[in-house]
């Protein structure tokens, strides 16, 4: 297997350095893995636009559970999902550990950034097709097109996830982005 961690560097709320350099195996795609309720997933790295550490964000009304409000990055306002809510995981409380990936999906209705909550960034793996298997089926009451594929990496299995279909935009309520302004500048 070709799986080759790297160094994720400082936490903060500051952009992570990642280092995106291929080590041996040009042919593999990379993935930012990160952990929630002790299991490890990943996501692929070229939709990865920063991550984040926790900060407060301003709640929508009537958006469902996982939705936990919107942030203002740099001008964009981003909606935020709890991807522990989005799973239907034990809720926990936000630690020092809590990040926030920022992330370009793709949507029927064009790109969007969103941006998922995590227990905690794990590593990056650069991983060839060939060492990931599909998803196992289970019935028709488990919906899995959300699953890219599950990979063993040193005695672990990744679960790793096609982010667009998981958040596209079947999943997540459109939001009213000039109501959303409004409501920010008020805030502040």
């Amino acid at each position: 297997m070709s799986a080759s961690p790297n160094n994720l560097g400082d936490q903060d709320n500051n952009v992570s350095e990642v280092d995106l350099t291929l080590k041996d195996n040009d042919e593999a795609d990379q993935y930012l893995t990160f952990i929630m309720a002790d299991e490890e997933y990943g996501v692929d790295i070229l939709s990865v636009q920063e991550i984040r550490g926790w900060e407060s964000v301003t709640p929508i009304p009537n958006s469902p559970m996982h939705v936990k409000g919107v942030i203002n990055l740099r001008g964009t306002i981003v909606p935020i999902i709890d991807l522990r809510q989005r799973f239907g995981l034990e809720n926990i409380e936000y630690g020092p550990l809590t990040v926030v990936i920022v992330l370009k999906v793709e949507s029927e209705k064009g790109e969007r950034i969103m941006g998922i909550v995590v227990d905690a960034v794990s590593d990056v793996y650069a991983l060839s097709n060939q060492d990931m298997r599909d998803a196992p089926d289970l019935g028709d009451h488990v919906d899995t097109a959300y699953i890219k594929g599950l990979v063993n990496v040193d005695s672990k299995m990744l679960i790793l996830l096609d982010i667009d279909e998981l958040l596209g935009s079947d999943s997540i309520p459109e939001i009213n982005m000039p109501a959303i302004k409004e409501m920010s500048h008020e805030a502040h």
